[in-house]
């Protein structure tokens, strides 16, 4: 079979993520990236990688089996449905895109014109991730209770060097908390409704750098969430999951997600499973059996899956629909904890 062929639209931190993982995966050659920027051409040229300016140029001069769209938020519909136009599979970085109603239009598209949309939420695509919702779905904690979910870590000032990322829709709920909404509902199961509350002390800019949410999901569970992106700490899954080099190991295991149920418990990224081995009490011995784990980059899983949905293979583990529904949920969030209020998203 011929090496699988993607072209990128945008040459920023995750686009250039996504080109190294195509040409050090074997399996697929990267066609060109289209980045209308100084930085991006120059990224292409010390690369060796055809650059475009625009992506039109890009779908009609390469010709790709697959484009992914790692641009800002509001461009991901109308790009998207360009690569639809020319029958070309796009994997849209997440959020889908800047609002539900952008969402559901890409998901509309999609299905008219038969040609698949896929959201890069990669999450999924890890082992790990793929082990915890076949425990829980296989009932190994039995009816599920609550999971609690810390998301804590410290993003250095020069991050905020970028205007946008001081302003409303630039702080960790949409950019971070996105993550830990789209595992949840993967996982354990739909979101039937939200509460929040943030806070901006710490940074006084406009936008939140710290939140606490309240998920209570369709089968009864309650999660709480707790999110900033000034505390130092360890625990969030991407310093304790090892998933990017780019981040050092801790001298530690560290645990970020605690998922409990009638029958055992379980905690990620360390699949500890703990259970009892006889009469459930809190005066009986619980043991902790540790779940091996064929450890995988979740980029490189993501991209072969991209391969298989675009040569119809396989169909999407998240499409655009699906994204939607994270997308939605977490927007919810802001709104909670703007309006003080519970927002449902599933009526009983």
């Amino acid at each position: 079979m011929s090496q699988f062929s993607v072209a990128i639209v945008g040459a920023g931190a995750i686009g250039r993520l996504h080109a190294d993982v195509i040409q050090a995966s074997g399996f697929a050659g990267l066609a060109g990236i289209a980045d209308p920027t100084e930085a991006g051409r120059r990224f292409c040229e010390e690369r060796g990688i055809a650059w475009f300016a625009d992506h039109a140029a890009l779908l009609e001069k390469t010709g790709p089996e697959a484009l992914i769209v790692a641009t800002p938020n509001n461009t991901h519909l109308p790009i998207a449905l360009d690569a639809l136009a020319a029958g070309v599979t796009a994997l849209v970085e997440k959020p889908v895109a800047s609002t539900v109603e952008e969402g559901l239009a890409l998901a509309e598209a999609s299905a008219r014109a038969g040609v698949p949309v896929l959201v890069g939420h990669h999450r999924r695509h890890n082992p790990i991730i793929a082990r915890a919702r076949e425990l829980v779905a296989l009932g190994a904690l039995g009816r599920l209770t609550n999971a609690s979910v810390l998301y804590t870590f410290f993003k250095p000032d020069g991050y905020f060097e970028m205007a946008w990322r001081r302003e409303p829709g630039g702080g960790p709920i949409l950019i971070n908390l996105i993550h830990e909404i789209d595992l949840i509902r993967f996982v354990c199961g739909e979101i039937e409704s939200v509460q929040a509350a943030t806070s901006n002390a710490v940074r006084g800019f406009g936008v939140e750098d710290t939140a606490a949410v309240v998920l209570r999901l369709v089968n009864g569970a309650l999660v709480t969430i707790s999110l900033s992106d000034t505390a130092v700490t360890p625990w969030s899954w991407d310093l304790a999951s090892g998933e990017l080099p780019g981040y050092p190991a801790q001298p530690a295991p560290v645990n970020s997600h605690y998922i409990s149920g009638t029958e055992g418990s379980l905690t990620l990224p360390g699949l500890d499973l703990w259970r009892y081995g006889g009469e459930r009490s809190w005066f009986n011995p619980i043991s902790r059996d540790s779940l091996a784990v064929v450890r995988a980059s979740p980029y490189v899983e993501q991209l072969r899956h991209l391969c298989e949905v675009a040569r119809g293979e396989a169909t999407p583990l998240i499409d655009a629909a699906d994204a939607t529904r994270t997308l939605r949920a977490t927007l919810a969030v802001s709104e909670a904890a703007q309006t003080g209020r519970r927002v449902t998203l599933v009526s009983g």
